[in-house]
C-alpha cells in the first residue's frame, strides 16, 4: 500500500503545470534586508568614509577582509592640493574582499563605525576566474555623485571631522 500512495503524488502532480522561473530573464526584486555585494560609502563631499580601522576585518568569521590602513597626509602636493582621502587621521589604502572566502553575514557591517561599508542588493556575484572574486578598493568605492569630488582633497572649507562623524540633525 505505502507503494501505491508514492505513486498517487506522482500521477496528481503530473498533470499540473510546473513552476518554472526564468532567472535569467526575469530576475524577481531582492527582499530590503538582502545582504549582498558591499559597497565602500563616501561622505557627500567625495572623502571615503573608511579610516582604516580594520573593525570590519578583525569582525570577519570567514577571514575574508584584508583591509590597510595608513596616514592621511595635508602637506600640499606640487599643485597645492591636500592629499587627504578621508576626514580622519587615517584611511584605507588597501581594501580587499574575497568572495570565495565572503559568507554574506554582515558583521563586518556592524562593526563599522564610521558605515563606510554596507552591502547593496548586488547578488550575481559567480565568475570563472578566481583572481575577479577578490574585490579591491576600486571595485568597492561607491561611484561619485553629482557634487563630489574625487580624493585626495582637502575637507570641506569649515567643517571639522565632528562636522562629518556627528549624527544627522545633531548640532555642536
Amino acid at each position: 500500500m505505502p507503494q501505491v500512495a508514492g505513486f498517487w503524488v506522482t500521477f496528481r502532480t503530473m498533470f499540473k503545470k510546473p513552476v518554472t522561473e526564468q532567472y535569467p530573464f526575469v530576475k524577481e526584486p531582492t527582499a530590503p534586508r538582502f545582504h549582498g555585494r558591499h559597497q565602500l560609502n563616501r561622505h557627500p563631499d567625495g572623502l571615503e568614509k573608511c579610516v582604516g580601522c580594520e573593525l570590519c576585518a578583525w569582525a570577519c568569521p570567514a577571514d575574508a577582509i584584508y583591509v590597510e590602513g595608513a596616514q592621511n597626509d595635508d602637506t600640499p602636493d606640487a599643485d597645492g592640493n591636500s592629499q587627504r582621502f578621508s576626514p580622519g587621521e587615517r584611511y584605507g589604502r588597501v581594501y580587499q574582499i574575497n568572495y570565495l572566502r565572503c559568507i554574506l553575514c554582515g558583521l563586518c557591517i556592524e562593526a563599522c563605525p564610521t558605515r563606510a561599508l554596507t552591502m547593496t542588493n548586488e547578488y550575481e556575484l559567480a565568475d570563472d576566474n578566481r583572481r575577479d572574486l577578490i574585490y579591491t578598493k576600486d571595485d568597492l568605492l561607491a561611484p561619485l555623485r553629482e557634487g563630489m569630488v574625487a580624493p585626495p582633497h582637502a575637507m570641506r572649507e569649515g567643517e571639522t571631522a565632528y562636522d562629518y562623524y556627528a549624527p544627522e540633525g545633531i548640532v555642536r
